[in-house]
């Protein structure tokens, strides 16, 4: 990065987070606080709705992805749709005729304080170690450009965050979050344009396409039914169905987002925005990590996209070890290069059986690097794409680019630290106090509330280490709770009979088969979702039934 890089950065954040800020500098009440007044129209909603669930993690993790796998996680949205349109029709109108500030206090309505408290509890605990991620992924791109320390980016990230959040609270997010959509989806037009022009003196767009599917990158749609494949068609419409309507309809980082709206009407066209949208917005970007893959193909490729990785092996005395396996790697990408320039048709077979012997040296180069430090982190997926950014973006472009992911990260994370701290002011705070009407400090206890998040999801940040792909995490994460969080609201809207004892015990029975399914089997995760949420409803009418567990149920 060079000076002009730094000037794009830090004006394109600064101009985001000061706008921001001075709209929403007098937010005197919690009604404007935690709903921004409820002034939104549909434009600010939808926006806002999509800049949350599109977090850094969306920008620098998708790509990685789908240049590791293909475009096969596109699957994964394809219950949203459907989700939003059951969410406008059915959750809606509730949440606008009770006037809530959070999802949770339905629950109480409909059941009672305990089920509140615990659906809030499980919101809490999922969404603090989400937001944790959400910190600790832009820090890696930080601290591979700058050199600096992780932990140091952890914290200086996750402290800019808690500033603008706090100032203003959701309108601040709200507004800001706008911008930000703007930037990031401009930043990412322009890289994929620079892909493909890059590849042009190659090969053309739709050839890319051909070579991507030679290599089984271009396989949208999975139709395996064994339901230990992550990503099938059967997942995405159901599992991802269950994960969409507890995500949208029952995650408060989500419902405030939406129920900030001026009317139904304009949260109803929020999130109808996103179902048009959001399924085109990750196709996009997963088609931007397969072009890169191509890329790749013509271009030099490093052994591992992670420089640490790199450095670890050949600053060891076992670096000789290393340039035999970097000179066959290199050797290899010769060979390819060759290949293609006579003609995919034809060696495709070759093509395949080198692209393996590549994955197999990086394979062994990090097992390497692991023998010399138990500590380093191989997996270097989510290294891909700002590695391609920084080696082959023109300065301005890079500065550019950068600020596409720290605003996705500032973007979600404030949503979050917005939603925690709002949910635990009304459903804790002031829900369990003696007076519980609204008191002259309150917006000092959510501001304070929002705080204390943040300094937790920075802990959490300085906690985490690379797994194999930060996206799939974040949604893992999600999928070991929402289906629960989705029962207890699937029971409260639509079986009327339940009563509260009964969906309180089956709540916990479905959570210990969700964790335990989870530790001891290989299931993908998106049917979590479908398994708590199934859990959660059958015991709970099973439990009905008995007189020990069949409170009588709220009208």
């Amino acid at each position: 990065m060079n000076l002009t890089d730094w000037i794009v950065l830090l004006s394109t954040l600064g101009l985001i987070v000061g706008y921001g800020t001075w709209r929403t500098r007098k937010q005197n009440d919690l009604n404007a606080y935690l709903r921004g007044g409820q002034d939104s129209n549909w434009a600010t909603v939808g926006l806002s709705v999509m800049a949350t669930q599109a977090s850094a993690i969306t920008f620098l993790s998708t790509p990685g992805l789908a240049f590791e796998s293909g475009m096969g996680f596109i699957q994964f949205y394809f219950g949203l749709p459907l989700a939003l349109v059951i969410l406008s029709v059915t959750f809606i109108p509730i949440f606008y005729k009770l006037n809530v500030y959070t999802a949770y206090e339905y629950l109480e309505e409909r059941f009672d304080l305990n089920t509140r408290l615990l659906t809030a509890f499980l919101f809490l605990v999922q969404r603090g170690l989400a937001a944790g991620i959400t910190i600790y992924a832009p820090a890696i791109v930080l601290s591979t450009v700058l050199g600096w320390d992780l932990n140091t980016m952890n914290i200086l990230i996750g402290l800019l965050v808690i500033v603008y959040t706090v100032s203003g609270g959701t309108k601040a997010v709200s507004i800001t979050q706008k911008w930000q959509m703007a930037v990031i989806m401009g930043g990412m037009f322009y890289a994929f344009y620079m892909i493909v022009d890059q590849l042009a003196p190659h090969v053309s767009f739709l050839e890319a396409i051909e070579i991507a599917g030679i290599h089984g990158k271009m396989e949208i749609v999975n139709f395996n039914v064994d339901v230990n494949e992550r990503y099938t068609i059967w997942s995405g419409l159901t599992g991802g169905l269950f994960l969409a309507l507890s995500y949208f309809g029952t995650d408060q980082s989500q419902v405030q987002r939406y129920i900030s709206g001026s009317n139904i009407r304009q949260s109803r066209m929020g999130l109808m925005f996103n179902a048009v949208l959001k399924i085109p917005m990750q196709f996009f970007i997963l088609l931007t990590g397969v072009m890169v893959f191509v890329f790749y193909q013509y271009n030099a490729r490093p052994i591992s996209f992670n420089e640490h990785v790199v450095e670890t092996v050949m600053s060891s005395d076992r670096a000789d070890e290393g340039q035999v396996m970097l000179a066959s790697f290199e050797a290899i990408q010769e060979e390819k290069a060759a290949l293609l320039g006579s003609g995919v048709t034809g060696n495709e077979e070759e093509l395949r059986s080198l692209e393996q012997k590549q994955i197999a040296l990086n394979e062994s180069f990090g097992a390497l690097a692991v023998e010399i430090d138990p500590d380093v982190e191989t997996k270097d997926s989510d290294y891909v794409f700002i590695r391609w950014i920084l080696e082959n973006l023109p300065n301005g472009a890079i500065g550019l680019l950068l600020a596409v992911i720290l605003s996705a990260a500032m973007s979600s994370t404030a949503g979050e630290l917005n939603a925690l701290g709002s949910t635990t002011m009304n459903d804790f705070v002031k829900r369990l106090r003696k007076d519980r009407t609204e008191q002259p400090g309150d917006v000092w206890r959510s501001k304070l509330s929002t705080v204390a998040w943040g300094i937790l999801a920075i802990f959490f940040a300085l906690s985490a280490r690379l797994v194999d792909n930060l996206i799939e995490l974040v949604n893992i994460l999600g999928s070991l709770f929402y289906g629960t969080i989705l029962g207890i609201f699937i029971c409260a809207f639509y079986i009327k009979r339940i009563g509260s004892r009964a969906v309180f015990i089956s709540a916990f029975i479905a959570e210990t088969i969700v964790l335990t399914m989870f530790f001891t089997t290989d299931i993908g995760f998106l049917w979590y979702n479908a398994i708590g949420c199934g859990a959660v409803v059958i015991f709970a009418t099973l439990l009905s039934t008995m007189p020990l567990a069949s409170a009588q149920p709220k009208d």
